[in-house]
Protein backbone atom coordinates (compact mmCIF):
# COMPACT_ATOMS: atom_id res chain seq x y z
CA UNK A 1 0.00 0.00 0.00
CA UNK A 2 1.24 3.63 -0.38
CA UNK A 3 2.96 4.95 2.19
CA UNK A 4 2.33 8.17 4.05
CA UNK A 5 5.14 10.72 3.90
CA UNK A 6 5.28 14.04 5.69
CA UNK A 7 2.73 15.31 8.63
CA UNK A 8 -1.09 14.63 8.62
CA UNK A 9 -3.05 17.13 10.86
CA UNK A 10 -5.60 15.80 13.12
CA UNK A 11 -8.60 18.77 12.79
CA UNK A 12 -10.75 20.32 15.51
CA UNK A 13 -14.59 19.82 14.79
CA UNK A 14 -15.51 23.27 14.24
CA UNK A 15 -19.33 24.06 16.48
CA UNK A 16 -21.08 27.25 16.59
CA UNK A 17 -22.02 28.92 19.97
CA UNK A 18 -25.30 26.54 20.38
CA UNK A 19 -22.64 23.18 20.14
CA UNK A 20 -24.03 22.47 17.00
CA UNK A 21 -21.79 21.03 13.84
CA UNK A 22 -20.76 24.10 11.75
CA UNK A 23 -19.76 22.71 8.55
CA UNK A 24 -18.70 26.22 7.21
CA UNK A 25 -15.13 27.10 8.07
CA UNK A 26 -14.13 23.71 6.66
CA UNK A 27 -12.79 24.27 2.87
CA UNK A 28 -11.01 27.51 4.86
CA UNK A 29 -9.58 25.27 6.87
CA UNK A 30 -8.55 22.85 5.00
CA UNK A 31 -6.31 25.57 2.68
CA UNK A 32 -4.72 26.56 5.60
CA UNK A 33 -3.57 23.25 6.55
CA UNK A 34 -2.37 22.67 3.07
CA UNK A 35 -0.81 26.06 2.56
CA UNK A 36 1.17 25.49 5.86
CA UNK A 37 2.77 22.02 4.54
CA UNK A 38 0.06 19.52 5.89
CA UNK A 39 -0.20 16.44 3.61
CA UNK A 40 -3.53 15.45 4.83
CA UNK A 41 -6.28 15.02 7.50
CA UNK A 42 -7.00 12.63 10.15
CA UNK A 43 -10.96 13.33 11.00
CA UNK A 44 -13.11 12.78 13.64
CA UNK A 45 -10.12 11.24 16.34
CA UNK A 46 -9.32 12.63 19.93
CA UNK A 47 -8.79 16.05 18.49
CA UNK A 48 -11.76 16.31 16.73
CA UNK A 49 -13.53 15.18 19.79
CA UNK A 50 -15.04 12.32 17.76
CA UNK A 51 -16.65 9.74 20.62
CA UNK A 52 -18.76 13.12 21.28
CA UNK A 53 -20.33 13.52 17.70
CA UNK A 54 -23.51 11.67 16.48
CA UNK A 55 -22.92 9.35 14.15
CA UNK A 56 -24.78 11.67 11.24
CA UNK A 57 -22.30 14.40 12.36
CA UNK A 58 -19.43 12.32 11.67
CA UNK A 59 -20.53 11.86 8.61
CA UNK A 60 -21.26 15.06 7.34
CA UNK A 61 -17.59 16.23 8.02
CA UNK A 62 -16.66 13.59 6.54
CA UNK A 63 -18.11 14.41 3.38
CA UNK A 64 -17.35 18.22 4.06
CA UNK A 65 -13.95 17.08 4.24
CA UNK A 66 -13.62 15.32 1.02
CA UNK A 67 -15.13 17.62 -0.50
CA UNK A 68 -12.91 20.69 0.79
CA UNK A 69 -9.87 19.07 -0.11
CA UNK A 70 -7.15 20.17 -2.09
CA UNK A 71 -6.07 18.08 -4.88
CA UNK A 72 -3.79 15.40 -3.71
CA UNK A 73 -4.47 15.90 0.12
CA UNK A 74 -5.76 13.45 2.03
CA UNK A 75 -8.39 12.80 4.23
CA UNK A 76 -8.58 10.13 6.68
CA UNK A 77 -11.81 9.24 8.61
CA UNK A 78 -11.01 7.85 11.97
CA UNK A 79 -14.73 5.57 12.45
CA UNK A 80 -13.74 4.15 16.11
CA UNK A 81 -16.66 3.72 18.17
CA UNK A 82 -18.40 1.76 21.11
CA UNK A 83 -20.62 0.18 18.72
CA UNK A 84 -18.30 -2.00 16.03
CA UNK A 85 -21.77 -1.93 14.06
CA UNK A 86 -21.58 1.56 13.62
CA UNK A 87 -17.73 1.66 13.16
CA UNK A 88 -18.40 -0.41 10.22
CA UNK A 89 -21.44 1.63 8.84
CA UNK A 90 -19.04 4.82 9.15
CA UNK A 91 -16.19 2.52 7.27
CA UNK A 92 -18.40 1.96 4.71
CA UNK A 93 -19.68 5.68 4.32
CA UNK A 94 -15.90 6.51 4.58
CA UNK A 95 -15.48 4.52 1.30
CA UNK A 96 -18.69 5.48 -0.71
CA UNK A 97 -17.49 9.22 -0.61
CA UNK A 98 -13.92 8.76 -1.66
CA UNK A 99 -12.14 9.43 1.87
CA UNK A 100 -8.61 7.89 1.53
CA UNK A 101 -8.60 5.95 4.58
CA UNK A 102 -9.68 4.66 7.74
CA UNK A 103 -8.92 4.05 11.16
CA UNK A 104 -9.68 3.40 14.36
CA UNK A 105 -8.31 3.60 17.67
CA UNK A 106 -9.31 0.78 20.33
CA UNK A 107 -12.91 1.25 21.91
CA UNK A 108 -13.07 2.66 25.87
CA UNK A 109 -15.28 0.48 26.44
CA UNK A 110 -15.17 -2.05 26.82
CA UNK A 111 -11.80 -2.30 27.37
CA UNK A 112 -9.93 -4.28 25.26
CA UNK A 113 -6.89 -6.15 27.14
CA UNK A 114 -6.06 -8.77 24.99
CA UNK A 115 -4.39 -8.60 21.23
CA UNK A 116 -6.60 -11.43 19.91
CA UNK A 117 -9.51 -9.15 20.99
CA UNK A 118 -8.14 -6.05 19.20
CA UNK A 119 -7.74 -7.98 15.98
CA UNK A 120 -11.16 -9.21 15.88
CA UNK A 121 -11.92 -5.17 16.42
CA UNK A 122 -10.06 -4.23 14.08
CA UNK A 123 -10.86 -6.12 11.16
CA UNK A 124 -14.64 -6.56 11.60
CA UNK A 125 -14.29 -1.98 11.39
CA UNK A 126 -11.42 -2.78 8.24
CA UNK A 127 -13.99 -5.17 6.77
CA UNK A 128 -16.60 -2.89 6.06
CA UNK A 129 -14.72 -0.68 3.56
CA UNK A 130 -12.43 -3.13 1.71
CA UNK A 131 -10.49 -0.80 -1.07
CA UNK A 132 -9.13 1.21 2.07
CA UNK A 133 -6.48 1.57 3.92
CA UNK A 134 -7.22 0.81 7.52
CA UNK A 135 -4.76 1.92 10.66
CA UNK A 136 -5.02 1.25 13.82
CA UNK A 137 -4.33 4.17 16.04
CA UNK A 138 -2.35 3.37 19.26
CA UNK A 139 -3.22 5.74 21.85
CA UNK A 140 -3.46 3.69 24.76
CA UNK A 141 -4.07 6.75 27.31
CA UNK A 142 -7.19 7.02 25.74
CA UNK A 143 -8.54 3.60 26.53
CA UNK A 144 -6.16 1.60 28.34
CA UNK A 145 -5.48 -0.99 25.59
CA UNK A 146 -1.59 -1.43 26.56
CA UNK A 147 -0.77 -4.01 23.99
CA UNK A 148 2.33 -5.04 22.21
CA UNK A 149 2.10 -3.49 18.83
CA UNK A 150 4.84 -5.72 17.31
CA UNK A 151 2.39 -8.52 18.61
CA UNK A 152 -0.57 -6.95 17.06
CA UNK A 153 1.23 -6.68 13.56
CA UNK A 154 2.04 -10.27 13.64
CA UNK A 155 -1.58 -11.32 14.63
CA UNK A 156 -3.16 -8.99 12.18
CA UNK A 157 -0.98 -9.93 9.47
CA UNK A 158 -2.53 -11.35 6.84
CA UNK A 159 -5.76 -11.52 8.49
CA UNK A 160 -6.69 -7.73 8.02
CA UNK A 161 -5.89 -7.58 4.21
CA UNK A 162 -6.44 -3.57 4.50
CA UNK A 163 -4.35 -3.00 7.19
CA UNK A 164 -1.78 -0.20 5.94
CA UNK A 165 -0.30 0.27 9.68
CA UNK A 166 -0.60 2.24 12.73
CA UNK A 167 -0.84 5.68 14.26
CA UNK A 168 1.76 5.16 17.02
CA UNK A 169 0.54 7.92 19.93
CA UNK A 170 2.90 6.46 22.59
CA UNK A 171 6.40 7.32 24.04
CA UNK A 172 8.07 3.65 23.29
CA UNK A 173 10.05 4.47 20.26
CA UNK A 174 11.93 1.42 20.66
CA UNK A 175 8.83 -0.29 20.48
CA UNK A 176 7.87 2.24 17.36
CA UNK A 177 11.28 1.20 15.65
CA UNK A 178 10.69 -2.68 16.50
CA UNK A 179 7.23 -2.19 14.49
CA UNK A 180 8.69 -0.26 11.58
CA UNK A 181 11.36 -3.10 11.19
CA UNK A 182 8.91 -5.78 11.14
CA UNK A 183 8.97 -7.68 7.71
CA UNK A 184 11.42 -4.96 6.27
CA UNK A 185 9.28 -2.08 6.87
CA UNK A 186 6.15 -3.77 5.69
CA UNK A 187 4.00 -1.37 7.53
CA UNK A 188 3.24 2.26 7.54
CA UNK A 189 4.07 3.66 10.87
CA UNK A 190 2.74 6.67 11.57
CA UNK A 191 4.33 9.02 14.43
CA UNK A 192 1.82 10.62 16.40
CA UNK A 193 3.27 12.52 19.08
CA UNK A 194 4.33 16.49 18.28
CA UNK A 195 6.77 16.38 21.28
CA UNK A 196 9.34 13.83 19.79
CA UNK A 197 9.33 14.19 15.71
CA UNK A 198 12.58 14.21 15.75
CA UNK A 199 14.29 11.78 18.03
CA UNK A 200 11.52 9.80 16.05
CA UNK A 201 13.44 10.64 12.83
CA UNK A 202 16.40 9.87 14.33
CA UNK A 203 16.24 6.18 15.80
CA UNK A 204 12.66 5.31 14.45
CA UNK A 205 13.14 6.14 10.98
CA UNK A 206 9.71 7.92 10.55
CA UNK A 207 8.91 8.76 7.43
CA UNK A 208 5.20 10.48 8.17
CA UNK A 209 3.00 11.11 11.27
CA UNK A 210 -0.17 12.92 12.26
CA UNK A 211 0.06 15.18 14.73
CA UNK A 212 -2.63 17.60 16.74
CA UNK A 213 -0.64 20.99 17.23
CA UNK A 214 0.10 20.59 13.74
CA UNK A 215 -3.92 22.59 13.16
CA UNK A 216 -1.56 25.97 14.36
CA UNK A 217 2.12 25.42 14.42
CA UNK A 218 2.83 22.84 11.52
CA UNK A 219 5.13 25.41 9.93
CA UNK A 220 7.51 24.48 12.64
CA UNK A 221 6.52 21.03 13.00
CA UNK A 222 7.34 20.00 9.00
CA UNK A 223 10.38 22.44 9.78
CA UNK A 224 12.00 19.77 11.86
CA UNK A 225 11.08 16.80 9.11
CA UNK A 226 12.63 19.82 6.20
CA UNK A 227 15.79 20.67 8.57
CA UNK A 228 16.35 16.84 9.32
CA UNK A 229 16.18 15.91 5.66
CA UNK A 230 18.62 18.59 5.17
CA UNK A 231 21.29 17.18 7.37
CA UNK A 232 20.71 20.75 9.18
CA UNK A 233 20.41 18.76 13.13
CA UNK A 234 20.89 22.74 14.51
CA UNK A 235 17.89 23.58 12.72
CA UNK A 236 15.98 20.44 13.11
CA UNK A 237 16.59 20.96 17.21
CA UNK A 238 15.28 24.60 17.65
CA UNK A 239 12.58 23.93 15.79
CA UNK A 240 11.53 20.63 18.38
CA UNK A 241 12.38 22.54 21.61
CA UNK A 242 9.89 25.52 20.39
CA UNK A 243 7.61 22.75 19.36
CA UNK A 244 7.55 21.76 23.07
CA UNK A 245 7.69 25.48 24.08
CA UNK A 246 4.14 25.74 22.24
CA UNK A 247 3.09 22.46 23.77
CA UNK A 248 4.05 23.37 27.85
CA UNK A 249 2.04 26.26 26.99
CA UNK A 250 -1.60 24.63 25.98
CA UNK A 251 -1.05 21.34 28.70
CA UNK A 252 -1.64 24.56 31.03
CA UNK A 253 -4.62 24.96 29.09
CA UNK A 254 -6.36 21.28 29.36
CA UNK A 255 -4.15 20.74 26.53
CA UNK A 256 -4.67 20.55 22.63
CA UNK A 257 -8.31 19.51 23.02
CA UNK A 258 -8.98 22.71 24.45
CA UNK A 259 -6.19 25.18 24.75
CA UNK A 260 -5.09 24.03 21.07
CA UNK A 261 -8.88 24.81 19.91
CA UNK A 262 -8.60 27.83 21.35
CA UNK A 263 -5.56 28.99 19.54
CA UNK A 264 -7.10 28.76 16.26
CA UNK A 265 -9.55 31.61 16.92
CA UNK A 266 -6.29 33.54 18.22
CA UNK A 267 -4.74 32.71 15.09
CA UNK A 268 -8.38 33.71 13.11
CA UNK A 269 -10.72 30.46 12.38
CA UNK A 270 -12.77 30.42 15.60
CA UNK A 271 -14.13 26.79 15.80
CA UNK A 272 -16.33 27.59 18.63
CA UNK A 273 -16.25 25.44 21.35
CA UNK A 274 -15.42 22.02 23.00
CA UNK A 275 -18.47 19.75 23.97
CA UNK A 276 -19.36 18.72 27.49
CA UNK A 277 -17.81 17.11 29.24
CA UNK A 278 -14.57 19.23 28.56
CA UNK A 279 -14.62 22.55 30.17
CA UNK A 280 -13.81 25.16 27.86
CA UNK A 281 -11.54 28.23 28.39
CA UNK A 282 -12.88 30.98 29.78
CA UNK A 283 -11.74 34.95 28.46
CA UNK A 284 -9.61 35.41 31.36
CA UNK A 285 -7.93 32.08 30.71
CA UNK A 286 -7.51 32.83 26.92
CA UNK A 287 -5.65 36.26 27.27
CA UNK A 288 -3.59 34.59 29.90
CA UNK A 289 -2.72 31.78 27.37
CA UNK A 290 -2.10 34.39 24.25
CA UNK A 291 0.35 36.41 26.57
CA UNK A 292 2.56 33.18 27.20
CA UNK A 293 1.97 32.49 23.18
CA UNK A 294 3.41 35.61 22.96
CA UNK A 295 6.26 35.87 24.80
CA UNK A 296 7.53 32.79 22.32
CA UNK A 297 6.53 34.78 19.23
CA UNK A 298 4.01 32.23 18.71
CA UNK A 299 2.47 34.65 16.10
CA UNK A 300 5.15 35.14 13.64
CA UNK A 301 5.32 31.53 13.75
CA UNK A 302 2.78 29.69 13.62
CA UNK A 303 0.25 28.53 10.70
CA UNK A 304 -1.46 31.54 8.52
Amino acid sequence: MEKIYGLIDAPFTPLDKQGNVNLDPIPEYAALLARNGLKGVFINGSSGEGYLLTEDERKQLAEAWVKAAPEGFKVIVHVGSTCVRSSRELARHAERIGAWGIGAMATPFPRIGRVEELVAYCGEIAAGAPSLPFYYYHIPAFNNAYLSMLDFLKAADGRIPNLAGIKYTFESLYEYNRCRRYRNGKFDMLHGQDETILPCLAMGGAQGGIGGTTNYNGRVLTGIIDAWNRGDLEQARELQEYAQDVIDVICRYRGNIVGGKRIMKLIGLDLGPNRTPFQNMTDEEEAKMRQELEELDFFARCNR
